[in-house]
């Protein structure tokens, strides 16, 4: 009989798997789970090489997976000086004022819109601390920026542009760019000629954030991103990634048949712990910007457009995609993107269910959500978002949404009693990649959410395994704790489903087992 590489006895083991539910101990070989039973169920198993742990007070479940991350490429998004703590104008001046440069400029990230206070995004609020450096400040959401004029000067922006995809450099009625960029294309001119870390600076931060990430009981990330596959496939082939990647690269307007066609050829790429699985498209940009989709204007006439200038383009790439056997991710905050996306995905025909997915649904009415379960379309959402959003109402999500669409934030217990496969993540950057946080804030929801009840102890483990792996297409190799399943195991000092949210909130993670290998041990 073959030997076992690693056994974990003595824990209580919630399998998530119905035909054994409970357990005290797993054998794992190959990067699989071997057996799973009592500990007089693995003893066999056990051979000269096998690693024993024991576990005796532990709960272990299923190795818990971040269903939206951005691991590579959100390193370059956050560098700098961390502006997440910033309240208001005065804290901003403050801050870039004692920011340290990185080759010369100023970078920032994390910057809240709220710290604004309701005022324009401009430069001239800031241009007179930075003390002749130029400056890049990314907003919180990853779709806004705020640059300085010598910053504007160095990438060559002089005025407004016309992009493929629904972006913006800011002008006033003058014509002179104000320094907020708004999505993607529109940043990008000013991050080309930014400094970037180097290739050894984001290896060494690449490994450090992922075993921080593990440390918090992560085994996996759904990557909705393309990422730097180089710097991927070197460091997986130098050391063991702690915790599995799974890219998705982007798909933007103005894709044509060969840039589809490299996506296609692109889902053959994988190593030791990644691979690429999928493609991610965005129908929308954020509440915040102005740039979510949304069925009616917000409070400023902004939020009628689609991020694909022609939405009907965005349905044939998912057609073509689709066709050719690859998943789709597509990110859609606001009420209208929602609701082309599931159009789009029931025109495909009953072949669709459970290949596609949407991200965020941040706001949606009632008549969309039981279209998730009906069209088989999987919900991915991000608990920790609602943490830019206050009670009151008083925040500038809420404010442009106004009080109805509000009151449909983040409907996440509204969507499992819908049917749907709801799979949760954190978006990191955007937010902190903590999963206990992301546990704990779906089962007691902040800000615009907290009107709305939560999901329960095991909907929401279940949103990081087995909904998490229905996602992504992979619920017969993942998610559970059963024979010839992924090792990805997590073990808790407390029961996760039974604990209260604010003490899962910062439990000790004792262990962390991705692929068969211990990558988190607690002392």
């Amino acid at each position: 009989m073959p030997t076992a590489d690693l056994i974990v006895t003595g824990a209580r083991i919630r399998t998530l798997d119905p035909a054994r539910p409970r357990a005290t101990a797993v054998a794992v070989r190959d990067g699989c789970v071997a057996a799973v039973g009592e500990e007089t169920d693995v003893c066999d198993w056990r051979g000269p090489g096998t690693e024993v742990v024991r576990m005796d007070g532990a709960h272990l479940v299923p190795g818990l997976v971040d269903a939206h991350s951005h691991p590579v490429w959100g390193l370059e998004m956050a560098t700098g000086t961390d502006l997440s703590a910033v309240t208001d104008p005065a804290g901003l001046r403050a801050a870039l004022a004692s920011a340290e440069r990185v080759d010369g400029w100023v970078l920032g990230y994390g910057l809240d819109h709220n710290a604004f206070e309701g005022r324009p995004i401009d430069r001239a609020l800031v241009e007179d601390v930075l003390a002749g450096s130029p400056a890049f400040l990314r907003l919180y959401d990853g779709h806004s920026a705020l640059a300085d004029g010598k910053a504007l000067a160095a990438a060559g922006i002089t005025g407004a542009r016309d992009f493929a995809q629904r972006s913006q450099v800011v002008c006033d009625d003058s014509g002179r760019p104000t320094g907020y960029l708004v999505e993607h294309a529109a940043m990008d001119l000013v991050a080309a000629v930014a400094p970037r870390p180097s290739h050894g600076a984001r290896r060494a931060r690449l490994l450090d954030l992922l075993s921080a990430m593990a440390a918090t009981g992560l085994t996996g990330a759904h990557v909705m991103d393309g990422g730097d596959l180089d710097l991927v496939t070197s460091v997986a082939e130098e050391t063991v990634l702690p915790v599995r990647l799974r890219f998705a690269p982007w798909c933007m307007p103005g894709a044509d048949a060969d840039d589809l066609g490299e996506l296609i050829a692109a889902q053959a790429l994988k190593g030791r712990h990644w691979r690429v699985g999928g493609a991610k498209f965005f129908m929308d940009g954020t509440v915040e910007g102005g740039t979510a989709w949304l069925e009616h204007a917000d409070c400023h006439g902004q939020g009628t457009d689609a991020f694909w200038p022609d939405p009907e383009a965005y349905a044939a790439a998912v057609r073509t995609l689709h066709t050719a056997g690859v998943p789709t991710a597509t990110h859609a905050i606001g009420d209208a993107a929602v609701r082309h996306v599931l159009d789009t995905v029931a025109a495909l025909g009953p072949g669709a269910r459970g290949r596609h997915r949407i991200e965020h649904i941040e706001t949606a009415p009632d008549d969309l959500l039981p279209r998730f379960a009906q069209v088989g379309v999987a919900a991915s959402m991000q608990p920790p978002h609602t943490a830019y959003t206050r009670p009151d109402g008083t925040d500038e999500w809420s404010r442009r949404l106004g009080t109805a669409r509000a009151a449909h934030a983040w409907r996440l217990r509204d969507l499992r009693d819908a049917g749907a496969t709801l799979a949760l993540g954190s978006d990191w950057p955007i937010a902190h990649h903590d999963v206990r946080v992301v546990l704990a804030t779906a089962r007691s929801p902040r800000g615009a959410a907290s009107r709305r009840p939560g999901l329960t102890g095991l909907e929401a483990l279940e949103g990081c395994t087995t909904h998490a792996a229905r996602a992504a297409g992979e619920h017969e190799v993942a998610g559970r704790i059963a024979p010839g399943f992924r090792a990805d195991l997590t073990a808790f000092s407390v029961d996760p489903v039974e604990a209260p949210a604010d003490e899962l909130a910062d439990a000790p993670v004792r262990l962390t087992v991705t692929g068969g290998h211990v990558v988190h041990r607690a002392d």
